[in-house]
């Protein structure tokens, strides 16, 4: 049993609780007072109790076991759909004043903010008290103490979460590092209150009223959540995230982006370091020389199919240290040292196969939790583009709707396609599971980073890959960064947006501050990474992608490593960057006819309009907050283009 301090309140309990210091028992007994749960769990992130839970949600229908013996310890969960994504219009930043999350453009000439919504804290707070009160009425408070990074490493960060939701609990146990010892290391340490506080609830007290409610507003009733009502708040003052109204992944394992990016950006400002939406790969050449990279990409752009690649080259190997985030920091030698905060991935299931990634498909048959993915009769589970083995057609195949006899042409009334898996379905597996993960993924130090990459979705306009001129130049690139939409985030209508640092949806703060603390990094005795940007989805007339890809991205790397050991050889300058020489890649024994040429071209008109939205983006964004730098450099992009109209490799 637990009691709060004054006694007043005791509630049904299991844990060690005098492993709770003052600061996180005082987080606790808020939300308890206000959300009134019926019990409370302690985690300790073991097996025995990942098992119970399974167990428990299995029971309730929320959650069903793969029972194919090809896979192990897997399960397939089924959630609203209306709980499917991201819900970027109700992401919040809480501060008491404007500009420190709005750039001074978009508040002086009332441009819709694309970076960061923000809302005052007296205002979410209200809107907060209007939805929590009573809001795990009937329902368990488990309470997760987790380390974003290695426990005890000096770039992690401790975070304690309260949630109604025993996916969340086996979903976080996966991201995150779970149990007692996190809570002994906040102890010991010498500011036992620097923690994390997140507070989430699916919005949903368990009642048969509730489940009526559920019910009658065509939800649900195993996935509770309350979709008109979510709000995620971030008070980054406070440390403090509160997520209400939704169970997906994004919106409720709040270690993930809330805390890694929103939250992390902003105490990686004030601390001197860096929380970036960046996968992190080791990979080395037949030469047996390694080079760490960290590279950005809007979600579902790649980053994990990247991470995990099979290079095509003899000789050369990639090994994983993380697919979406990196928390990068200098060290007392002067080098950019990064670390993966989480602990598992949460891929893009539709389009991960054999021939993609088949790292990652070798990896989800084990411990593994899939999300609104389609069940078979086999007893396994299918989505678009995995290429199975079996027909589709004679099959049985339950889509992630619950379509009982799901066929790869069924359509709406409408003539739209129905899909067997939603085009944002996950699978959560731990990175431990990954036969190509990097022995250092775990090392409190970090991994040393030698190069730095940009990208994303583009059709045309920029090549498949350039250098940087210097750092500051390659923080413009960041800056400038836009990409063709996808389906992780649920409310985006933009087809071809601007997404800076693959951070858009992410940024903890205002984004000229963000871009002078890129900026400000560089400093005399420190050796500055170099920066680089790909585009692998150039296009044909005929709609065809010019660049085979996947495991063919190797040769881009074995450019890049060129570059970095200072070969002048193999790149030229041009207009935009540092481009390869006609025959810097190499591709004469690729099995597909390229046309490097054009896939390197540089056409001066699409390059003009390229450069004057970036310029309207930044005054419509930044205003008078863009720091001198990046004015600078897109002064000197301009000047560039006038002077050459074209560059023809």
């Amino acid at each position: 049993m637990w009691r709060s301090k004054s006694n007043e309140m005791s509630v049904e309990a299991k844990g060690d609780f005098s492993l709770l210091n003052n600061s996180v028992s005082g987080f606790l007994e808020q939300y308890v007072r206000i959300c009134t749960p019926s019990r409370l769990h302690l985690c300790d992130g073991s097996d025995e109790e990942n098992q119970k839970l399974c167990d428990v949600m299995r029971e309730a229908g929320m959650i069903r076991p793969l029972t194919n013996t090809d896979y192990s310890n897997c399960w397939a969960v089924r959630t609203d759909p209306s709980d499917v994504a991201r819900l970027e219009g109700k992401t919040l930043i809480c501060t008491p004043e404007q500009r420190q999350v709005v750039a001074e453009g978009a508040r002086k000439d009332g441009t819709n903010n694309m970076l960061g919504k923000w809302m005052s804290e007296e205002k979410m707070d209200t809107h907060m008290k209007e939805r929590l009160p009573g809001c795990m009425k009937g329902r368990t408070m488990y309470i997760i103490p987790f380390s974003m990074g290695p426990v005890g490493s000096p770039l992690a960060k401790i975070g304690i979460q309260l949630t109604d939701s025993p996916y969340v609990v086996a979903s976080m146990r996966v991201m995150t590092r779970v149990g007692t010892s996190v809570l002994k290391t906040l102890n010991a340490s010498p500011d036992p209150a620097a923690f994390v506080r997140c507070m989430h609830s699916v919005g949903r007290p368990d009642s048969k009223d509730a489940v009526q409610v559920q019910k009658a507003n065509m939800r649900l009733p195993t996935w509770p959540c309350d979709p008109e009502r979510v709000l995620i708040a971030h008070y980054p003052l406070r440390r403090e995230i509160v997520s209400y109204g939704s169970g997906y992944g994004g919106n409720s394992l709040l270690g993930k982006k809330c805390f890694a990016l929103r939250i992390a950006s902003w105490i990686g400002k004030e601390e001197g370091w860096l929380a970036e939406h960046m996968l992190i790969m080791r990979v080395s050449n037949p030469e047996g020389e390694v080079r760490y990279v960290a590279a950005a990409f809007p979600s579902a752009c790649g980053k994990t199919n990247l991470a995990m690649m099979e290079p095509a080259l003899p000789g050369w190997n990639v090994q994983c240290v993380g697919d979406d985030i990196a928390w990068l920091k200098f060290d007392s030698e002067g080098r950019l040292r990064a670390i993966n905060p989480e602990n598992g991935f949460f891929g893009v299931a539709p389009g991960t196969s054999k021939k993609t990634n088949p790292n990652a498909i070798e990896m989800v048959h084990r411990n593994t939790i899939f999300t609104n993915v389609a069940f078979t009769e086999r007893g396994d589970v299918y989505w678009e583009g995995m290429d199975p083995e079996y027909d589709l057609n004679t099959t049985k195949v339950i889509s992630w709707r619950g379509i009982p006899y799901w066929k790869p042409n069924m359509r709406t009334m409408d003539g739209d396609k129905i899909s067997a898996a939603h085009p944002n379905s996950r699978f959560c597996t731990p990175l431990s599971e990954c036969q190509v993960i990097d022995p250092l993924y775990n090392s409190p130090d970090g991994v040393p980073i030698d190069a730095i990459i940009f990208g994303g979705r583009r059709p045309d306009t920029i090549p498949l890959v350039f250098e940087a001129f210097d750092w500051a130049h390659g923080v413009f690139l960041g800056s400038a960064m836009r990409s063709e939409t996808t389906k992780a985030a649920a409310d985006v209508t933009e087809r071809l947006r601007h997404d800076p640092f693959a951070m858009r949806p992410f940024f903890g703060y205002n984004f000229g501050e963000y871009l002078q603390h890129w900026l400000n990094l560089e400093k005399p005795g420190r050796k500055m990474p170099s920066i680089f940007h790909v585009n692998w989805f150039l296009r044909g007339e005929q709609n065809e992608f010019l660049w085979p890809g996947f495991g063919e991205n190797a040769r881009i790397l074995e450019w890049i490593f060129k570059r970095l050991n200072g070969d002048a050889s193999v790149a030229q300058s041009s207009p935009i960057g540092m481009v390869p020489t006609s025959e810097g890649i190499r591709c004469n024994d690729l099995a597909q006819n390229v046309d490097m040429k054009r896939l390197l071209s540089i056409n001066p008109e699409l390059w003009s309009k390229e450069e004057e939205a970036i310029r309207m983006f930044l005054k419509e964004q930044l205003g008078a907050d863009c720091p001198d730098g990046i004015r600078a450099q897109l002064n000197a992009l301009r000047e560039r283009l006038q002077k050459k109209h074209s560059t023809v490799v």
